[in-house]
């Protein structure tokens, strides 16, 4: 004779079952946000076009702390063999199996593009109008600068690359030559112009879930650490300007760097201490490095 089972006895039963899926599910979720192998994968591309975007960075976006390993390369065939957390590559000429590769060995991917030059040789370089392209860039043929006071023609050929970046699966982009307003581009930017437009490149990586981080542009780091999730510098030790840099390392975000022309014994022992992760690499950004740690 089977047992009776009051009614009190079901109810609570039901709640105990109920509970479980609930939990169940909660840790799925998370899961789902929070998993490592490739950031990308996990995150869901929706249209944020009329979104407002703070300067607090959702959980799902990649930002690193010190410490954490690199590679960049931006020329040759990418030599994925190097074992590091982050890979710094070419948004249009790395082939979408190189990444695919990347992300198999649990690596993250940054997308590299210029977001403040036209370069002659881009698929897209047609559709960029003449009224928004400047003066040369000094020793880059076949770049010039771009005016970007003027969102109406310049974003929407900057968004149709972040969703490039998002298409071929990218966990973050380098935007480059975001410093034009210390430069002779042809246009009379200011620094509230690049303010703007640094921002709005911020705000649109974050919409599409890419990690972001600000190229040069010491002087603004003050006003922008908030917006990026990490920095990435070219010659601060020559030069005598790194401790610029110091305010992303103390909001907890990683600042990646390489000099070209000292030797590793010149700048690598004041990097290490100041929490930077520092590579010697050759101007042409092929495969070759020397990390200082």
């Amino acid at each position: 004779m089977k047992p009776h089972l009051s009614l009190s006895s079901f109810l609570h039963n039901f709640l105990i079952v109920l509970a479980i899926v609930v939990i169940a599910w909660a840790v799925l979720q998370l899961l789902t946000v929070y998993r490592q192998g490739s950031p990308a994968a996990a995150i869901q591309v929706t249209n944020s076009n009329h979104q407002v975007f703070l300067p607090v960075i959702s959980a799902n976006i990649w930002q690193p702390p010190p410490g954490t390993s690199w590679q960049w390369q931006l020329t040759g065939s990418i030599d994925t063999s190097f074992n590091v957390r982050m890979y710094d590559i070419d948004l249009f000429d790395t082939p979408q199996s190189v990444i695919d590769q990347l992300h198999a060995n649990g690596r993250i991917v940054i997308c590299y593009f210029s977001a403040g030059s036209w370069e002659d040789w881009r698929s897209d370089a047609s559709q960029f109008p003449d009224t928004i392209i400047g003066q040369p860039l000094d020793d880059w043929p076949g770049e010039k600068w771009l005016d970007i006071r003027r969102l109406d023609l310049l974003g929407p050929i900057m968004q149709a690359r972040l969703d490039l970046a998002r298409q071929k699966k990218c966990d973050g982009v380098e935007p480059d030559n975001v410093d034009g307003y210390t430069n002779t581009t042809g246009f009379p930017l200011t620094a509230q112009d690049q303010l703007a437009y640094n921002r709005w490149l911020a705000n649109e990586a974050h919409a599409r879930r890419l990690s972001v981080g600000l190229k040069n542009n010491l002087d603004q780091i003050p006003d922008l650490v908030t917006h990026f999730d990490w920095a990435l510098n070219e010659q601060c030790f020559q030069y005598d300007e790194c401790d610029k840099l110091l305010p992303f390392v103390q909001a907890g975000k990683a600042v990646f760097g390489v000099e070209y022309e000292l030797s590793p014994t010149q700048f690598c022992p004041a990097a290490n201490s100041m929490n930077f992760d520092w590579l010697k690499k050759k101007l042409n950004l092929d495969a070759w490095r020397q990390a200082c740690r």
